[in-house]
Parts: structure tokens; sequence; C-alpha cells
């Protein structure tokens, strides 16, 4: 192949980069002009939210905005592009068979140097993010209220972190690529089955096992909000086995709360933040800014109503049926197209040389990037619709009320800001604003009086 048909490769891939970004760093800009003009408390929203409180929250999303978009054009603009221009995923690609030659393993052996190649991009990655990282716990969150971790604590987290994902992602690694070696002419089907299985599997392991080493899990007490819990299963006939409370506060003061299991075994997890006063019965252990917040127990039964919804919607098995059939057609295509010679020397590997992984990468990546962003953009809008239906759910259950007082509260608890750029919020945003929500449980329960 040409010198000049990898530069064409090359250069499309960086017009790729540049265009991707300029799109999603113009969009974040028009959601910072709104942090800058909106200075007053929307009408909806006077009885609950202070003007100090607005404009807290209102400066929490200005830094954050800014931040995101610093990062942006740091990261994924200027220095991921001078990468690519440099050929730095060919010299890694080399250094890794450098390595293995020194170790006197089989440099021929293309597994043994995918694993290097892939330990030694995970080292450069960390340190690449690390600062980033660092500056966003430690400053941005720090300044507005947020972090709870010391140093210690977010270095042995990331220290955790690496160390587990090295574990899971060598062992896929090869698996992969011997598929690809050995999987004949339709490998990309095996590929697909192989993918869907592990995505099953570190779906139902990760909680159990992976989960509990960064952050801990206690089961939720007995007590009314236990049992107003399991009642609230029982009657949807949700196959709940576990109920626990996980100590995320050590990490930040954000609350949340999921289900997580396959088939006839699901667990419930709180986050400790979510609960009035963290679930403890005295609040003489809190620190003045934790007193008050979260939710009490008919509000935290509301946002379960809402889960529990999208278990009983189909939500979550919907939502695994688009990713397996996403994922079939980015291997179909992956399964054509990655032998493409100018792919490889476009990125600065000498003729000749095609690592399964590298073609991977290149090919999910920037080949498909116009399709996977047309892709997010469906699931993001997907995601929203399901976010109603949810809504809906827990309305049908009698927690109309309930579920409003929560939204606002975890609102003001995470100094969530309620305005926003419509084309920012269509892009980015999985669930409705809490205005869109707050509007849409008004007019359900508007509608169930006009019926009755």
């Amino acid at each position: 192949m040409s010198i000049l048909e990898a530069d064409d490769v090359l250069y499309s891939i960086l017009a790729l980069v540049i265009i991707e970004n300029a799109l999603e760093i113009y969009i974040a800009y028009r959601q910072v002009k709104v942090y800058r003009n909106a200075l007053t408390v929307p009408t909806e929203l006077k009885a609950h939210m202070s003007s100090e409180t607005f404009h807290k929250a209102r400066k929490y999303g200005l830094d954050g905005e800014n931040f995101g978009i610093f990062k942006a054009v740091v990261m994924d603009v200027l220095l991921l592009c001078l990468e690519l221009y440099i050929g730095l995923i060919a010299l890694l690609w080399q250094m890794s068979v450098d390595v293995v030659e020194r170790l006197q393993w089989d440099s021929s052996n293309e597994i043994i140097v995918s694993l290097v190649f892939v330990l030694i991009s995970n080292v450069l990655s960390t340190f690449k993010s690390l600062p980033f990282k660092i500056y966003k716990i430690f400053v941005l969150e720090e300044k507005h209220g947020f972090n709870k971790q010391t140093a210690g604590f977010f270095a042995w987290d990331q220290v955790k972190g690496f160390l587990v994902t090295q574990i899971v992602m060598l062992p896929i690694t090869a698996a992969i690529i011997f598929i690809v070696q050995r999987g004949g002419d339709n490998f990309f089907i095996w590929l697909w089955v192989f993918a869907g299985v592990i995505s099953l599997v570190l779906l139902t392991l990760y909680p159990i096992f992976i989960a509990p080493l960064f952050d801990k899990y206690t089961p939720l007490e007995e007590g009314p909000l236990r049992q107003s819990i399991e009642n609230l299963a029982a009657s949807l006939k949700f196959p709940l086995t576990k109920l626990y409370v996980v100590e995320g506060s050590k990490r930040s003061s954000h609350s949340n709360a999921y289900f997580y299991g396959l088939w006839n075994s699901k667990r419930i997890v709180l986050f400790d933040t979510l609960l009035l006063n963290k679930g403890k019965p005295d609040d003489s252990e809190l620190n003045d800014d934790e007193k008050g917040k979260g939710c009490t127990d008919e509000e935290v039964l509301a946002v379960l109503g809402h889960e529990l919804g999208h278990w009983k919607l189909g939500h979550v098995t919907k939502n695994i049926i688009i990713m397996q059939v996403h994922l079939f057609l980015m291997f179909l295509v992956f399964g054509y197209l990655f032998k493409y010679a100018p792919f490889y020397e476009a990125l600065g590997f000498p003729p000749g040389t095609r690592p399964i992984l590298v073609g991977l990468l290149i090919i999910f990546t920037y080949v498909m990037a116009p399709y996977n962003a047309i892709i997010n953009f469906a699931m993001t809008i997907l995601s929203r619709r399901f976010e109603y239906q949810a809504d809906e759910f827990a309305h049908k259950l009698g927690f109309e009320q309930q579920l409003c007082r929560a939204l606002i509260k975890l609102n003001l608890d995470n100094l969530g800001f309620p305005i926003y750029d419509w084309l920012y919020s269509t892009w980015n945003h999985s669930h409705p604003t809490l205005l869109q929500r707050l509007a849409r449980l008004k007019q359900l329960g508007q509608s169930q009086k006009k019926v009755q």
C-alpha cells in the first residue's frame, strides 16, 4: 500500500478526533453560558431551593464544565492528536516487543506481546489521567464540599483499581487474540459470543467480588425501612435476596441507589448518603454539613419504586439485547476491515505488521466513531424515555409526592443545577432534568384526578 493511502487514513482519523471533540466542546460551552447567565431560581423550585443554594449549584456546575472543557482540549484533542501523529501506539508496540525479547520470551507470539503492550499502555494512561483525577477530587470537589477522600485513601484506591483492571483485562485480551487467530473466517461470531458471556459474567461478579474491594457493604439493619423495601419487592415479585448499604460517604457525599444480579437473585444497594443522616439514629456523629441531608424512609422507598420500575418494565433486559446487537455489528465490521494495511501504517507500523489488538482499537475507536456517536445519542434518548416510564411506574405505586420530594432533595444535596441548555441536555443527559421530571409527575397526577 502506498504512503499516500496511509497518510490519508491518518489525517482522516485526526479530522474525526478534532471534529468530534469540537462538537462536544461547543455543546459544553453553551451550558457554560447558561451557568453564567441564569441568575434566578426557577419558579417551580422557589419553595424548595434558596438563592444561596442555587448560586452554589451554579458555581459548582460552572467549575465542573470549565474543567471538562479544559480536559477535553488537553487530553482528547492536543495530546491525542500528537500521539497519533508521532505514532505513539507503534512505538509502544515496539517497546513491548523489546521487553519480551529482553525477558527471553517468544516475541513472535502475538498474545504475549499484546499483554505486555496492554500493561505498558495502561501504566501510561494511568499517569496521564492522574493529574486530572487529583485536581477534580482534591480541588474541584473539595472546593464545593463533596470530597471525603484522604490522600492515602485516594492513592490506595488508584493502586487497587489498576491491579484489578489488569487482572480482568489481560485474560480477556489473550482470549480475544486467540479467537481471532483460531476462529477462521467467521471468527467475529465467536468473538461476539465470548464478549456477550464475559459481559454477563462481569455484571454478575463485579458487585459481589470487585466492588467490595473499594467500598464497604453492610446489610441494611432490621427496621421499618428494611421491612418496607422487602414488602415492596414482594408485591412486585422482585426476587430480592440481599439488601445492602454501601459506605459511599468515605469517597464522596453524592448519593445513589441501584440493584444488580441476574435472573432470580437480585440485590439492592443503597448509598449511605441517600439515607437521612446517613441512616444514623443519632446525628451527633455527623458534621454540621451532613446533618439533615438524605431522604426519609418514604422518599427512599419512592426512589426504589422508580428503580424497580426499570426491572418490571424490562429496561435492563432491553438494554442488554441492544448492547449485544451493537457488539455484533461492531465485530462484524472489525472482521471485514482489520486486515486493511493503511490503518496500521497510518499509526506508524511498518508494512506487514498488523497487531490484532491495535486493529480492534482503530476500528472501534476511530473507524466506527460516527456510528458510535449516533448510537450513543440514540441510547441517550431511549434512556430518557425509560426514566419517564420508571417515574410513571413509581407514580402508579402511589409514590408521586414522595418521589418529587426525593428528586428535589437529591438535587439539592448534590448541588445539581436545575437549568440546562436544550442542546446540552439533549446530547448529554441520560435522565430528564429535574424540572422535566417534576412537570411530568405533576401531569400524571392531574390526569389521574381527572379520571377519578
